[in-house]
């Protein structure tokens, strides 16, 4: 049986979008890329979530850039808040991400159709 672990997942309010994001730069370190995250990663910071199978990681790494800029968005509301996705894993049809909310580096965990992509270029 898996699990979908989701330690750092928080359910803090979006904040209020100014008119132009401070977009970072990417990260060099501290994501998870072509595999699935292990224990090590979620403690650290560098991932935001463990798919969970008998004791052992067992997501499947998504064909997906990461890092990459995108917008999460809050079901219910639309609200949109700016993350840099730091992780991108699925389990069956179950695909999902996990991100570092800009402003306050907070953790968190999506499913792929809640985000909106934008790329590894830093939107304007």
């Amino acid at each position: 049986m898996r699990t979908l672990l989701f330690p750092i997942l928080l359910s803090v309010p979006a904040p209020a979008l100014a008119q132009t994001i401070a977009w970072p730069d990417l990260p060099e370190t501290c994501f998870v890329s072509g595999r699935s995250a292990t224990n090590a990663d979620v403690d650290s910071g560098c991932a935001a979530f463990l798919i969970n199978g008998k004791g052992k990681a067992a997501g499947t790494p998504i064909k997906l850039q990461v890092p990459q800029y995108a917008m999460h968005i809050e079901k219910g509301t639309g609200t949109e808040t700016p993350v840099i996705i730091i992780q991108a894993e699925q389990d069956g049809n179950i695909k999902a991400v996990g991100y570092k909310e800009l402003g306050t580096e907070q953790l968190g965990a999506t499913l792929l159709k809640d985000v909106r992509l934008l790329g590894t270029k830093k939107p304007t």
